[in-house]
């Protein structure tokens, strides 16, 4: 009778630990979706409350996570700061202000304008910049070179100013950049395009409506950095490098919302990157995206289920890879740290809000996309109509179709799983 309900108690354990969707049915399913053939597939599903795993198809291979890499710096963002430090500054016995970056990245930023920082900054009419011992290189291990002209390219610095990029507007006959940068008249481009090493503009009024704006990256320095500043503040700047002993102080705006948003609803890559600085500002004194990795793929390293291949924190670097289940394992801690409330407010609402806008089908979905060429995936929550609430992650690689495709097939196998899950 003891051997009886041990063998009843280890058949209810196998089950209660089994997914509830196998992967024969998962296989069986997408074989009945055209969009999703000959491509390859990773899914990974799991109960937030029994960490029950709901399905598993290849959830240990690596893939490439595209902006699905932001999850991991927006995760160790939050480890990271409870508040944002937008510089830190100090007021020496003479009474001059001083200032030094954090590495934040709204200041006169062309869509997520930090305005108490500007003013801030106007308020003293003269500041010293103390430079860092530490710069980034301006673009990712692993970005494709010929990204420079795109804004999704920016380039990474240490004290990011109008977004490193400039807006250009056409009227008049005439291209306005702003900041204003050195431009010239040339029919042999599209429309706007910088030199490939220099700060000096292109731009073709042929091929411009009036009105039209564009944005395009420039190459951010120091000098250029002080000259852009001082003009648009009025403030005099003077630079020094040598170390001080001076009693800094961070000066905070409150706008973790509209940072976090900009990452999340609207993947913007350069905010990512000037996290991953701040990030490894805060943990290491420098301003490296590896030095940040190094220390949070320690730091999180008794929780995942897969070591990272990690290298910038945008996602536009094809050396990323990911396994879904480390996605997943990923918005698990999220979810543990977070508010149920701020993760609806951050994330993008499937059919309502950031990229998930080109999700209209899927319901109660709280996700972020990733899209390189050839890949695109979906990784995030949904709620039940019983209010249970899962983590997902579904990664499709290596595909030719057109992107909203695979769009519309990801969202007909998730439409499918959560039938599957009333």
């Amino acid at each position: 009778m003891r051997l009886f309900f041990l063998c009843v108690m280890l058949f209810q354990v196998k089950f209660l630990l089994g997914q509830a969707i196998n992967e024969k049915k998962l296989t069986r399913f997408i074989k009945t979706k055209p969009q999703l053939s000959n491509t390859f597939i990773g899914i990974y599903i799991e109960d937030l409350n029994s960490k029950k795993i709901i399905a598993d198809l290849n959830g240990n291979k690596y893939m490439t996570p595209a902006s699905n890499t932001k999850l991991l710096t927006f995760l160790a963002s939050t480890q990271t700061f409870s508040n944002l430090p937008a510089l830190e500054f100090a007021i020496d016995k003479q009474g001059q202000a001083h200032f030094k970056s954090t590495g934040y990245p709204l200041l006169f930023h062309p869509f997520y304008p930090d305005s108490t920082l500007v003013q801030f900054i106007k308020d003293f009419p003269k500041w010293i910049y103390h430079l860092p011992t530490t710069k980034p290189k301006p673009m990712g291990s692993g970005w494709a070179w010929d990204d420079y002209k795109y804004y999704f390219a920016a380039p990474s610095s240490v004290f990011p100013i109008y977004g490193n990029t400039i807006r250009g507007v056409f009227g008049a006959s005439k291209v306005k950049l702003v900041p204003p940068l050195p431009s010239v008249k040339d029919s042999t481009v599209s429309n706007l395009e910088r030199y490939r090493f220099i700060n000096k503009f292109k731009y073709n009024p042929q091929n411009w409506k009036e009105k039209d704006t564009l944005y395009r990256p420039f190459i951010p320095n120091d000098t250029l950095f002080v000259k852009l500043l001082e003009g648009a503040t009025k403030s005099k700047i003077s630079l020094v490098k040598q170390k001080d002993s001076l009693v800094w102080e961070p000066f905070y705006t409150a706008n973790e919302t509209l940072l976090y948003k900009a990452l999340l609803h609207d993947s913007d890559n350069g905010i990512a990157e000037a996290l991953l600085l701040m990030i490894a500002n805060r943990q290491k004194g420098v301003f490296t995206p590896e030095a940040a990795i190094d220390s949070l793929q320690k730091r999180w390293s008794s929780w995942l289920p897969d070591p990272l291949e990690w290298v910038d924190g945008s996602g536009v670097s094809r050396y990323n890879m990911v396994t879904p289940r480390t996605l997943v394992a990923v918005l698990q801690k999220i979810e543990q740290e977070l508010s149920w409330e701020t993760i609806q407010d951050l994330f993008p609402q499937s059919g309502v809000s950031g990229t998930l806008k080109a999700y209209p089908e899927l319901k109660e979905v709280f996700a972020k996309t990733g899209t390189l060429r050839h890949n695109h995936n979906l990784s995030g929550f949904w709620v039940s109509a019983k209010g249970e609430r899962y983590a997902f992650s579904i990664m499709v690689n290596h595909f030719t179709k057109p992107t909203a495709e695979i769009r519309q097939g990801i969202s007909e196998l998730l439409t499918w799983l959560q039938k599957k899950m009333r």
